[in-house]
Formats: C-alpha cells, structure tokens, sequence
C-alpha cells in the first residue's frame, strides 16, 4: 500500500470578527471540522490584538516556511522574487510588492478597494507597468511583473525594514489607518502622489471606464522586507483562500456558503487522510488569532480523551 504523505491544511478567516460574518457563525454545521477536531490536538496558538500589520495566516504561513520577521516585514516579495528567479537564491536586498488598487473616496475618508475586484487583466498590467517604471525608478526602485495581472515585484534598499500593513488587513478600511508613517516611508507617499496623478491620464483608465469597471487610481504597498534566511519545510502548507472574498466584504451568507463547501471537499480530505494514518495539521487562522492542530496521539486514549473535549466549530472558529 502507498505510503500516505504528511498534509498540512492552512485556512484564512476561518473566523472573522465583522458583524455580517460573526452573525453567521451559529448557523455553520460543520461535521468534519468537528470530527478532525475530536481526533487532533492543540499544538500552538498565537494570539495578538487587530492592530497588526501581519494579519494570524500570513504570521502562520511565515513560520511554517521556516521564514522569521518582525510585524508588517515578512518578506513575501523577496521570496516570490527568488522562487520565480528574478532574485538570485543569495539576494538580500529588499523587496515590496506594488497592488494595483482603487482608493475610494468617500466623504470623510479614502477606502482601500479590494484589489481583487478591479479586474485588470495582464494587458493592462503590462502597459502600466511601462508607464510606472521611470517615476519608481527615479527613487531607486526596479519594477518586475508578477504572473498575477496588477502586481508587480518591485527591489530597493528602502524596503528592507519598512513595515508595511499587508491587504488583508487594509482592505475596507481607511488608507490613513494603514499606510506606513516611518519616516523612511515619505517618498514612497509622494510616489504614490505621482502616480495618483499619472494614473488619472491613462488611457487605460479610459478603457475601463468605457467597461463600466472601477478606474484604477493608485498602489498599496505591502509584503516588503530582505529574505535574510529560510528554512523549507519538509511539507509546505497548502492555502485554502475560499473564505477570503466574503470575509472582506463581511458577506456572511457567502461567508457560510464557503465554509459549509470546504468543511465537505478540503477539510473532509484532510480527515480522510488521518484516518488512512497520515500526519496532518491543521491551521485555523481569523483576525486575532492562529491555532495548529496536530495529531499527537492516536486509538483508545485519544477516543476516551475526545469523550470528554468535544469542540462546537462555532465556538473554535468564535475564539480567533
């Protein structure tokens, strides 16, 4: 018989403190969560305030890539950059990743757009791209393209250090209450000043408009730091990002709807493999908190012990 290989399943918003999704936490059933929550065991828990730059899954992915950083400087420009090759494997410079984005202005304050949201394809990306570059590289700052259409790598020894709030934690909320004030960051707010400004004249825009789709009117800078060192896991984690849309949007019936079909295809595979005797862990991660599952023990202790630890999903996923 094949050996069954070690998994580990990570899942953000698993829990999410908006009003919308908190509403919906009572209505989930959720079986196999429950079930491979009886069979595993409480590894480690991290638990801070909301306040965070680096929101619990991407603190949890960090650790369990070996990659150790400070709040809001987890490097993940610098390692898409080296595992796509566009940094050496010896490069500590440091990296940012520039999003596409639209701030909408509101009244009394701008709001951070959901970047997945302005449907920009690579077209797109590329010609802004172009138009971008000399105003980034006039402050030392080298652009690359992403595989993924409206970001972009972008190398400088600015980014090394700056903290940075990533997307998850900004989307919907005010720009002032997330952008980086360091003083290191000032030219990085005039830049965004100048492509404000540059943005405004693009034809692209234009086209969009024509399109009906939201204009594209300025970057978020996030996932910025040097990848000093790493050390690979023997397994990665797998990241499931099907609760991310409805929880940004604090859309709690779409928020449930994804629960309830992840708890049967990812989570149910997850318990399917435990029982065949694999390894697993389990990540359940939501706005303050992460917390690892592991298997620890297994036959009659583990079944007298789970008699008297049985856990209502609701309340787990309440308590991150």
């Amino acid at each position: 018989m094949a050996e069954t290989l070690p998994r580990h399943l990570l899942i953000p918003f698993a829990g999410r403190g908006s009003p919308a999704c908190r509403a919906a936490l009572p209505t989930l059933r959720l079986p196999n969560l429950e079930t491979l929550l009886l069979r595993l065991t409480l590894a480690d828990t991290d638990t801070q305030d909301e306040s965070t730059r680096s929101p619990p899954h991407e603190r949890a992915l960090a650790q369990a890539l070996g990659v150790s950083a400070a709040d809001g400087c987890i490097p993940w420009a610098a390692l898409e950059a080296r595992q796509l090759g566009i940094a050496a494997a010896d490069d500590t410079e440091g990296w940012g990743l520039v999003t596409l984005c639209n701030w909408q202005v509101g009244i009394d304050d701008v709001v951070l757009g959901d970047p997945g949201a302005i449907e920009i394809d690579a077209a797109e990306s590329a010609a802004l791209l172009e138009a971008a570059r000399p105003f980034f590289e006039e402050d030392g700052i080298a652009l690359h393209p992403s595989p993924v259409p409206g970001r972009w790598l972008a190398r400088a020894r600015i980014f090394d250090g700056l903290a940075t709030a990533s997307l998850d934690r900004a989307v919907g909320y005010p720009i002032s209450q997330w952008s980086p004030l360091a003083d290191a960051a000032r030219p990085l707010r005039r830049l965004q000043n100048e492509m404000q400004m540059l943005l405004y004249t693009q034809r692209v825009n234009d086209d969009r408009a024509a399109r009906g789709v939201p204009p594209i009117n300025s970057f978020w800078l996030s996932g910025t730091g040097a990848l000093k060192s790493a050390t690979p896991p023997a397994t990665a984690p797998e990241v499931s990002d099907t609760l991310r849309i409805a929880a940004l949007r604090d859309d709690g019936a779409g928020w449930a709807a994804a629960w309830q079909a992840l708890d049967a295809g990812a989570i149910a595979d997850l318990l399917g493999d435990y029982t065949r005797g694999a390894e697993v862990s389990l990540t359940l991660c939501g706005d303050r908190a992460a917390q690892r599952y592991t298997v620890q023990q297994r036959g009659l202790a583990r079944w007298a012990k789970s008699l008297f630890d049985r856990k209502r999903a609701a309340d787990v996923l309440e308590s991150l």
